[in-house]
């Protein structure tokens, strides 16, 4: 059976897994210079929803095609990668805990190009508002690799380092809009997100995995677990995600209800 377009062979497997090992290792130095998080080690953390737009192209995952109507609770946290100082560009990340019928899920995004081959590259940026967001590793749908994009539509994020947390800009309100794409194909506009600084909040336990808590309809490759999963576990707490994760978004959700 031919894997699908964009998806490595099983024979490049060991490629994956050489690079999940140096992943690791590089991940454990640095975490010893810079504790907890080796990178994206500060951030701030919104809240919002997340709204699909009627009439959108089928994706092959569940949470897109299947969505029913009305709005998805959505916690997220904007960061900078190394944490260089404002204006220096950095690689800025983008994690969103969304709410499912299964319980929190979590799509990690950080700033790419947006056509091919850049929507595969990191790039750096001065603003999080002027930059494209991607997956760079693609989930298996049902009809095959699927990629996820976000780009501003209006607004930007108060900050992206909790320290530049001053003046008006604590009170801005930042949307974007979701897209889902084949690894060459065209993006498809699915959803509109739209998040805020959430008051008080600090990020101490949040964390983010976005193989651990896949989107329903969603799973990770066999190559894609084997290159970012050793990392992952090398770095974050050692705790059960699950129960631990529903009990923080648990937090999150009533919080973001009753405001």
């Amino acid at each position: 059976m031919t894997p699908p377009t964009g998806i490595p062979r099983p024979s490049r497997a060991p490629i994956a897994r050489t690079i999940g090992a140096a992943l690791e290792l590089g991940f454990a130095a640095a975490q010893r210079v810079r504790p907890p998080r080796p990178i994206h080690s500060r951030g701030v953390v919104l809240r919002g929803e997340v709204r699909r737009m009627p009439d959108a192209a089928p994706a092959g995952i569940a949470w897109i095609d299947d969505a029913p109507p009305g709005a998805w609770t959505v916690v997220a946290r904007v960061s900078r990668s190394l944490g260089l100082p404002a204006p220096l560009p950095d690689v800025l990340g983008l994690a969103l805990r969304v709410d499912t019928d299964g319980g929190p899920a979590d799509i990690e995004f950080a700033s790419t190009g947006w056509r091919v081959p850049g929507r595969f590259a990191l790039l750096p940026h001065r603003r999080a508002e002027r930059a494209s967001f991607g997956i760079l590793l693609p989930y298996r749908g049902e009809r095959g690799p699927v990629l996820l994009g976000a780009r501003t539509v209006s607004g930007r994020p108060p900050a992206t380092d909790p320290r530049a947390l001053t003046g008006a800009d604590v009170r801005a309100t930042w949307t974007l809009e979701l897209f889902h794409a084949r690894p060459r194909g065209p993006w498809h506009p699915f959803a509109l997100l739209e998040v805020r600084l959430a008051p008080g909040r600090d990020d101490d336990d949040l964390r983010f995995d976005a193989v651990r808590r896949p989107l329903p309809g969603a799973r990770a490759y066999a190559w894609v677990r084997a290159a970012r999963q050793p990392s992952y576990v090398r770095v974050q707490p050692a705790v059960p995600p699950g129960p631990l994760d529903r009990e923080t978004y648990s937090r999150e959700r009533r919080a973001a209800t009753s405001s």
